[in-house]
Parts: C-alpha cells; sequence; structure tokens
C-alpha cells in the first residue's frame, strides 16, 4: 500500500461518517451520499500524489463529492429551480468552511436503521456508512461471506431510496421501534474500534469513541431506557483501559499484562454511574448492563488473580439464557477456567467445536490453545495456536498468537 493510500484510508477511518452525513443532509439520500463518498475518494488517490494532501483533508473530501452533486443535479433534464439553489448555493461554500458534525451523524444511525430495511441490512449498511468499514471488515465482524455483506448493503440502500427513507431523526414515537438496532450497531461500532478485525492496528481508537459519543447522546435522547445506559455502561469500562491496551510500538497488551494504574479512574466511575442508572429502572438488567455487570468485575477488580470469577460466570450465564451465542458461551468458558480450573472449560470449548460453532473464526483455537497449554497438553496447544494465528486477520492479534505457540 502506497503513503497516499494509507493517508486516504486513514482519513476515511476518521471522517466517513462526518462526511456521509453531510452529504445525506445535503441529498436526502444515504445511498447517494455513500456513493458520492467513495467518489471523492478515487478523486483524493487520483489528484493528491501530485497536488499533495490537503490541510483538511475532510473538508476536501466533503467538497469533491459536494461538486460530484451539484454536477449529477445540473446533468439532469428539467432541473427544477430548487436544485439550481441548492447548487448555487453550496458551489459558493468554501472548503474551509466545513466543521465536524454532532447530530448528523445520530440522524444517519437512525436512517440507516430504519424499520423498512431487514435487521441485517440495518447492521450492514450502518457499519458501512458510519464506521467506514470494508465489505471484508463487515464480513469478518459479522461472521458472515463477504457476498452476502455486499448484497445486503447494495439493496439497503435500493430499499431506502425506493421507500424515499427522509433523513432525519424519527419522531420520538418511533424511537423504540429502531432502539434495538441503533443499539446493536453502536455495539459493534465499539467492538470494531476496540479490537480491530483487520489492518495493522490493535485498536481503532477513533471509531470506538465515536460509538462512544453516540451512545451518550442517545442517552441523553432517552433517559429513560435502561439499555442505553447499559450499553454507555459497557463503553465506559472498556474504554477506560484503552491507554493500558497498547504498548508504544503498538503491540498490544493483554488484560493479565496491563497496569492497572494507566486505566482511567474517572471514566470507571462515569461507567458505574451509567450501571446504576440502567438498574434504577427496575426493568432487571438486559443484554447490555449484564455485560457492562462484566466489565465492571474487571474494572474494580486490583488484579486478574483477585477478580471475582465465580461472579463473572453467574453473570454470564445469566447473558447466556438471554441473548444466546457462541461467543458468549466461549466467554464464559474463559471465566470458568479462571474460577474451576481449564480441564471444566476445555469440555464447553470442545462441545462448541463439536457443534461447528465460530468456524472459521479465530477465536475458539486461540481459547482452546490456552486451555491446553494450562493443562500441559503442549504439542496440541501449539497447535491450536498455530491455527488460531492463520485464522486470524489483524496483524498483532496474529503476531500474540504466534509468540504463544514459539513459548510453548
Amino acid at each position: 500500500m502506497t503513503h497516499i493510500q494509507r493517508t486516504v484510508d486513514a482519513v476515511w477511518r476518521i471522517e466517513s461518517a462526518r462526511i456521509v452525513a453531510t452529504l445525506a443532509k445535503m441529498t436526502g439520500d444515504v445511498g447517494l451520499a455513500e456513493d458520492l463518498a467513495q467518489e471523492a475518494l478515487v478523486a483524493a488517490l487520483t489528484q493528491w500524489p501530485g497536488s499533495g494532501v490537503p490541510r483538511n483533508a475532510g473538508a476536501w473530501l466533503t467538497a469533491v463529492a459536494k461538486r460530484k452533486a451539484i454536477d449529477g443535479w445540473r446533468r439532469r433534464e428539467g432541473l427544477d429551480q430548487r436544485y439550481r439553489a441548492i447548487a448555487h448555493d453550496l458551489s459558493q461554500t468554501s472548503e474551509d468552511e466545513w466543521q465536524p458534525i454532532d447530530d448528523d451523524v445520530v440522524r444517519l444511525v437512525f436512517t440507516a436503521c430504519h424499520p423498512v430495511l431487514s435487521p441485517e441490512s440495518q447492521v450492514a449498511l450502518t457499519l458501512r456508512v458510519v464506521a467506514g468499514l470494508t465489505t471484508g471488515e463487515i464480513a469478518r465482524l459479522l461472521l458472515v461471506p463477504i457476498a452476502t455483506v455486499q448484497q445486503r448493503i447494495v439493496r439497503a440502500k435500493k430499499t431506502l431510496s425506493a421507500a424515499q427513507v427522509p433523513f432525519e431523526a424519527p419522531d420520538p414515537s418511533e424511537w423504540a421501534s429502531r432502539l434495538g438496532a441503533v443499539l446493536g450497531v453502536v455495539y459493534l461500532l465499539f467492538t470494531e474500534g476496540y479490537a480491530a478485525t483487520s489492518g495493522d492496528r490493535w485498536m481503532r481508537s477513533e471509531i470506538a469513541n465515536e460509538a462512544l459519543r453516540l451512545g451518550r447522546v442517545l442517552a441523553g435522547l432517552l433517559p429513560s431506557e435502561p439499555e442505553v445506559h447499559g450499553l454507555v455502561a459497557l463503553m465506559e469500562f472498556q474504554a477506560s483501559r484503552f491507554a493500558a491496551r497498547v504498548a508504544r510500538d503498538g503491540a498490544p497488551i493483554l488484560l493479565s499484562d496491563q497496569d492497572r494504574s494507566r486505566w482511567d479512574r474517572a471514566q470507571i466511575e462515569r461507567g458505574r454511574a451509567a450501571l446504576k442508572r440502567a438498574d434504577a429502572a427496575g426493568r432487571g438488567r438486559g443484554n447490555y448492563a449484564l455485560q457492562a455487570a462484566i466489565a465492571e468485575c474487571h474494572a474494580i477488580a486490583p488484579s486478574i488473580e483477585e477478580t471475582d470469577w465465580e461472579r463473572i460466570v453467574l453473570l454470564y450465564e445469566a447473558l447466556g439464557q438471554l441473548a444466546p451465542s457462541p461467543v458468549v458461551e466461549l466467554n464464559r468458558a474463559v471465566a470458568v477456567s479462571m474460577a474451576s480450573g481449564p480441564a471444566h472449560a476445555l469440555r464447553i470449548v470442545d462441545r462448541l467445536s463439536a457443534e461447528g460453532q465460530l468456524r472459521g473464526s479465530y477465536l475458539l483455537p486461540s481459547v482452546r490453545g490456552e486451555l491446553l497449554a494450562r493443562l500441559g497438553r503442549t504439542e496440541e496447544a501449539r497447535s491450536e495456536l498455530l491455527t488460531a494465528a492463520g485464522l486470524a486477520t489483524n496483524q498483532h492479534q496474529r503476531a500474540v498468537l504466534r509468540a504463544k505457540a514459539a513459548a510453548l
């Protein structure tokens, strides 16, 4: 990858949500907005090698995409006076007038999560237009084929356009019908930022921080919804460890090796306060609040050994009943290994493997390798860790797994 390509990729990661939100507000069409943003990226790859990277790259991309929209309108037969007025006004806008957008990104998430789309399409489209993830990254995050993701995104754009869905936050009476999808994609955004599925970075903090910001905005909009506060609490707890998760050379630092004095105690307290707000609703803990409670156990523990693993096992059992998934069960196995020993946990992992759960993911062989190593089954452990390294798509994750195998 050339220097310019890396620069364009970095700008897109940081600015894509704001760029697409700006264009969606202008055109009223999320699908068209994303297409225009992609055309601007192509223009950057063509022009920046000769002209250099602009001082405000996000503004440059937004301005180019706006001009492309204007040109498209002007080419249409029977262009009405409204479009002429819009084109004239936007053509007078200076690139330097571009400013970061807050509320428009929230509108973008709500639009992408419109009920006319299937839940699967809502997630795929939001990860594409808000997080700026590639179809390959989305496929790995959702554990589905790339072709499936591509079909979902294309169909979602066409559906929004055909249904003439406006670019706006819905009426408060409609929030409940979209809340589950919105929270789901915000959580996936944070997950991708917390542990990148691919590339040469262990974390994408800009994506995680944007997800946390969106969660805080939603908590302000919906103060009586406990799961909003539960999700904010979860993200606050996880984000509190960011400074301790990466070494100066970019290498990952695992939980057991982290300097807990570097954890952000103020952020941990914000997480605890958000979890208390979720509990105050008196409706019982939901999916995100249960995950937040697990994260709280880690956040307040003085060390990995002094962590309340028995409580974490119970919380994972509750989570598995409420929102069953192979990843939850795998995480429960890790907690069981700490509370009751690796032999008990290995039975859970072997059952998941026999059922074909998480096939193609590095997660299961990596956990199995760790458990086998603790049981003294060194050769089997090394084989599992190398298998996991071969499946991992993040360079740092792959290096960690290979180092563990080498140490055996």
